[in-house]
């Protein structure tokens, strides 16, 4: 089994950063999973935001969040970190941390992703 536990959640005013972490573990979990991130705000469904391969690239975007939000991840730590930037009240949602096996399928979707974290609240102020 794989256990992702986000954090670093929190509130922040529009305009601020955020940097979400997420600590993979388990027998099973592998450097060579996919690691993405999703959103989901309140009465929406929940939405692709960026992911990244084992090797550190490609890295993969939501257009919404391109140029705003960074994504990374250290295999040694078996951690992947989410630097948010330039804030929007539209991001405020619960961020869902998920690996994939590669080969699933497009990483954009929810469903070529087989463990999911907890999730954390990003609430952003206007």
């Amino acid at each position: 089994q794989v256990q992702l536990v986000e954090s670093g959640g929190g509130l922040v005013q529009a305009g601020g950063s955020l940097r979400l972490s997420c600590a993979a573990s388990g027998r099973t979990f592998s450097s060579t999973y996919v690691m993405g991130w999703f959103r989901q705000a309140p009465g929406k469904e929940r939405e692709f935001v960026t992911a990244i391969r084992w090797t550190g690239t490609p890295t993969y975007y939501a257009d919404s969040v391109k140029g705003r939000f960074t994504i990374s991840r250290d295999n040694a730590k078996n951690t992947m970190y989410h630097q948010m930037s330039s804030l929007e009240p539209e991001d405020t949602a619960v961020y869902y941390c998920a690996a994939a096996i590669p080969g699933g399928g497009s990483y954009y979707y929810s469903r070529a992703y087989k463990y999911w974290g907890q999730g954390t609240q990003v609430t952003v102020s206007s």
